[in-house]
């Protein structure tokens, strides 16, 4: 049977059985968010002198208490019984035994049900902002690749087929606006969790004169909840989170995969530095990208654990229920990997080598020029699907005599209309192709350009 005295041991005629000390405890993975628990406990023992509910030398000796703990739990010198359940349970208990009774005071006018909230919350605003400077540092790293690698040509890919050229530079600003978004997200979802909770209490409030305003006010949040029920009972703000996680992985997923793809023998497009990738166990020539596979496995992670918060919160009767103690191991393992994985990937990326060479003749081949001669017809008056069809007989000849675009005579093309002259062999040269696309959006190296120095000013 458990040693330790509950905090609701009135109510009880038995003692805790340990096999249930050890399953409903959480202090094993809940005991990282002590630096917030005892933060919000400060807070909440200086708005209770403050309103006169404890004196201010009971709130002074509770706070030196309570700093006193958090310098040792720093240094690694308090050690938690697992009976204590979880973070907060053990805080109070050890302030209890370094302050007297005066410590049993702290839990005035708050539950477990609204202390856990915030500590989520405290937790959450500084993993978001951790999160969106990674995610910056990946930004300023891809706008840098695309002014150092303005030049090249490279074949850009629809359903994996080479479809028409591009500049490599616009493919780096392509996932760069993938990451603003994803950044932008992180930034909104900030709005709602910067809202303190405490006050709360159990579900409905307290009766005691407490002053939410102020407790929010010292934890620098910029509002205050509106509905004790919805306070204790919803995570969405951390489903909302963890969603947000689950879209960044998404994107350095795909990012990798092409890599994958790339650093191949069949492409031969880069090489990933030595130091972010492994050899084989049996095979010597081996140089395996696994830094990259393994953010790809490990976005399945972060799905798993977006699914598993939404799965916890689907039926939950109001308002607070012990199930919600599930909600920190997906929301620690999806911040964990999502850091982790932001940061290694930025540094692989920032040491791997992209094969100019390669990438130009892999443009050049095939008939990444084929959608321009469509348009050459079209802007001769020829109706798109009518231009569409010419230029499929063109490439089915080119496929039957093996031939390339760039091979075929002005005689040629003109058995398959008449309106061909001898510019066409210019408009399809892959500089060319690559430089039409001037509008807004577009893979000319001036429209790239000017979107760099877009980013460029809006990021000084």
């Amino acid at each position: 049977m458990a040693q330790n005295k509950k905090p609701w041991s009135g109510r009880f005629q038995k003692a805790t059985a340990q096999e249930v000390e050890k399953f409903t405890s959480s202090l094993h993975f809940d005991c990282r968010l002590y630096p917030y628990d005892i933060e919000g406990s400060l807070a909440h023992a200086q708005m209770l002198a403050a309103q006169g509910i404890i004196s201010r030398a009971e709130a002074n000796k509770i706070c030196s208490g309570l700093k006193n703990i958090l310098q040792d739990l720093e240094k690694g010198k308090v050690k938690f019984d697992p009976a204590d359940e979880d973070i907060h349970m053990a805080i109070e208990r050890e302030l209890t035994r370094r302050v007297g009774s005066v410590g049993g005071k702290l839990h005035t006018a708050r539950s477990r049900n609204d202390q856990i909230v915030l500590d989520m919350r405290l937790f959450m605003r500084e993993q978001t902002q951790e999160i969106i400077r990674l995610i910056s540092s990946l930004r300023k790293l891809l706008v840098k690749l695309a002014k150092e690698n303005a030049k090249i040509i490279m074949p850009g890919y629809t359903h994996l087929q080479k479809a028409q050229p591009v500049l490599l530079a616009h493919y780096f600003l392509a996932f760069y606006e993938m990451f603003s978004r994803d950044a932008a997200r992180f930034a909104d979802g900030k709005k709602r969790i910067d809202i303190s909770p405490l006050g709360a209490a159990a579900l409905a409030g307290t009766g005691l004169p407490i002053d939410r305003r102020k407790t929010a006010k010292i934890l620098k949040f910029s509002a205050v909840s509106e509905n004790s029920m919805d306070t204790v009972a919803d995570r969405d703000f951390i489903s909302e989170f963890i969603f947000d996680c689950a879209v960044t992985m998404m994107h350095l997923s795909r990012f990798c995969e092409d890599l994958v793809l790339w650093s191949s023998e069949e492409f031969g497009f880069v090489e990933i530095s030595d130091a972010y990738t492994t050899g084989s166990s049996i095979m010597p020539q081996k140089k395996n990208p696994d830094v990259a596979e393994l953010i790809r496995g490990k976005t399945a992670r972060v799905y798993g654990d977006l699914m598993a918060i939404m799965t916890l919160l689907k039926g939950l009767p109001m308002t607070y229920n012990r199930d919600l103690q599930e909600d920190k191991e997906p929301l620690f393992d999806a911040v964990d990997t999502t850091k982790d994985c932001l940061n290694i990937f930025t540094r692989m990326l920032a040491n791997t080598k992209f094969n100019a060479g390669k990438m130009r003749v892999a443009a050049e081949e095939g008939f990444c020029a084929a959608t321009d001669i469509a348009e050459y017809l079209v802007k001769k008056g020829v109706a798109f699907r009518k231009a569409h069809e010419i230029v499929g007989k063109i490439v089915a000849y080119c496929l039957k005599n093996k031939k390339t675009l760039g091979q075929l005579s002005l005689e040629n093309y003109r058995k398959f209309y008449g309106g061909f002259f001898t510019d066409i062999h210019d408009i399809i040269k892959i500089d060319k192709v690559v430089n039409a696309r001037r509008h807004t959006g577009g893979t000319a190296t001036e429209g790239v350009a000017k979107r760099i120095r877009e980013i460029e000013k809006k990021t000084k």
